[in-house]
């Protein structure tokens, strides 16, 4: 990421923040429908992340185009054209990331957990896998797919994000997708999302004690995904955003081996 695109981040988290909480559904869903709008088009890509183009010019690329959006969205995209941007790409990847927030705040359901299931699902899932991911599928049979898998047990913020992520996946793989959107949920939260693998399930008061832990040394309430890996053998892996603990014995087992190669 560059050092453009992470003050533009700044800049449209503190216009987010200026909503005081009115962002709701439908404005993160127009948001999404923007995004792709815009990654279908290079001349409009080209036009709203030219770092030499007026500020005031492209707001009113953003006005002229995305007149019939609530005015909330106009506004948001106004923040997001008028800033810098260090491509195209990472031009779009804020304009899902402010999607994400502004659906984040607009529920107290748990999305990121919501994720987190439909992420396991599909990575234990070959065929699902490929339906939700591959080039070769119609946006069409995809969409219709993830409103079949999700409509009733999930959340329509997930169903919303899920959508936007087989829609627009902008050469990321499905998991990859619904890793990121969850921690970008969980950071709009005040959380970090821990990913904890172990060869049998943890007992509740094992996992709030690692919480607790966790959280003190991370300094910020921590949500625990528990991931149940047999290969592990023993011990506990946990990974948090790119920090990964690995203290599993399957891990140890083979650092032994490689200090016995050598």
């Amino acid at each position: 990421m560059g050092s453009a695109t992470r003050e533009a981040l700044g800049a449209t988290r503190s216009a987010l923040a200026g909503l005081g909480g009115s962002g709701t559904l439908a404005t993160g869903e127009e948001l999404f429908a923007a995004g792709r709008v815009i990654g279908d088009s290079a001349q409009l890509r080209a036009a709203l992340s030219d770092p030499s183009a007026d500020p005031s010019n492209k707001r009113g690329i953003v006005d002229a185009v995305f007149g019939s959006l609530g005015s909330t969205t106009r506004d948001l995209l106004g923040v997001v054209a008028s800033n810098r941007w260090s491509n195209d790409d990472e031009l779009l990847a804020g304009i899902e990331e402010l999607g994400l927030r502004v659906i984040a705040g607009s529920s107290d359901a748990a999305i990121e957990a919501e994720l987190f299931t439909f992420g396991r699902a599909v990575s234990s899932n070959a065929e699902l896998e490929l339906a939700v991911g591959s080039k070769l599928g119609t946006n069409e049979a995809k969409d219709t797919l993830v409103k079949t898998l999700l409509a009733s047990s999930a959340s329509p913020q997930t169903v919303a994000i899920v959508q936007q992520l087989v829609l627009q996946p902008r050469g990321r793989r499905i998991a990859e997708l619904l890793r990121h959107a969850a921690s970008i949920v969980a950071d709009e939260a005040g959380l970090a999302i821990a990913t904890v693998s172990t060869a049998t399930p943890l007992g509740s008061a094992q996992l709030e004690r690692l919480r607790a832990g966790l959280a003190t040394t991370y300094g910020r309430d921590l949500r625990i995904n528990q991931v149940i890996d047999p290969t592990l053998i023993g011990g506990v892996r946990v990974q948090i955003g790119d920090d990964v603990i690995d203290g599993s014995i399957a891990s140890r087992l083979n650092e032994l081996r490689l200090q016995l190669a050598g």
